[in-house]
């Protein structure tokens, strides 16, 4: 067995229990046995392989004899994995204004490969400026303390700063007109956000596109999501669905399939990136 390590904790945890969901299923071990040989329960054994709980080095090591993985050689890398899956990400300094389904969020966000993102209402948070950020934070948390806001702003400016990095994950964005003409802030704020946004769209490693209104119904018509890929081969694509109070996220494949179909629509229907420009030239000339 081969385990490439990378990508966050959130991703690492992920692999680590799609693994171990493998090693399982190749002996015929059910759940339940499993989760006996490690005092814990079948729902336990159900969220370590899914990856929605941290891993215990104890636990891991008993799954694995149980599994009949004996060969140092092949322990090793997975005990790794253990020890690398446990390991805090910056954003863990901030889970006191971070609630917790976001938190998974950023950890996939911060390994993905590939992110192909819609968003309607917004200008995504990978692109937003401070002020635009401000602007939309503090409107949703209205009676929020000034200094819980500045904190979540933080969490927004560090996770623009994977774009920078010389691993940097593809991004493909197409943002519905209305959010670009829905003055966050006031015309000064959005104008800068639009500017910021003609800027950001030079960049080799974005693709930006814009739904616009004249083209009526399009096939997202569910509303915004993400799709995130990885550079592991066992590790599904991941849709991204945040609601008011929560978030979904969705890897089987006919639901993944449903939402990339739906993509590949918006990116033929949108204004192809080379045209973007315009559009976001002619908005800031009517604000």
């Amino acid at each position: 067995m081969t385990v490439e390590s990378g990508g966050g904790p959130t991703v690492r945890r992920i692999l680590l229990g799609s693994l171990l969901r493998r090693l399982r299923e190749d002996k015929g071990i059910s759940r339940e046995e499993a989760g006996y040989s490690i005092r814990a329960s079948e729902s336990k054994i159900s969220r370590l392989e899914l990856g929605r709980v941290s891993f215990k080095e104890r636990d891991v090591a008993d799954l694995l004899t149980l599994y009949g993985v004996m060969d140092e050689a092949e322990r090793a890398p997975l005990m790794a994995l253990v020890r690398e899956a446990n390991t805090p990400g910056w954003w863990q300094n901030f889970t006191d204004v971070l609630p917790s389904w976001f938190q998974s969020y950023i950890g996939l966000e911060e390994a993905a490969t590939l992110i192909r993102t819609y968003e309607i209402q917004f200008i995504p948070g990978l692109l937003q400026t401070e002020d635009y950020a401000r602007a939309v934070i503090t409107q949703g948390n209205s009676g929020v303390r000034s200094d819980t806001i500045e904190r979540r702003i933080s969490v927004r400016m560090n996770r623009q700063k994977l774009l920078a990095r010389p691993t940097h994950p593809r991004l493909w964005v197409v943002i519905d007109e209305a959010a670009l003409r829905r003055p966050l802030g006031g015309p000064k704020v959005m104008r800068a956000q639009l500017e910021h946004l003609i800027k950001l769209a030079g960049q080799p490693n974005l693709s930006l596109q814009i739904m616009p209104f004249r083209f009526g119904g399009h096939a997202a018509e569910g509303g915004a999501f993400s799709i995130l890929r990885f550079p592991e081969a066992d590790l599904p694509d991941v849709v991204y669905l945040e609601q008011l109070a929560g978030a979904v996220y969705l890897d089987k494949r006919e639901d993944v399939d449903r939402y990339m179909e739906a993509m590949d629509r918006l990116c033929v229907d949108s204004v192809p990136p080379a045209a973007s420009i315009d559009v976001l030239n002619t908005i800031i000339s009517e604000l």
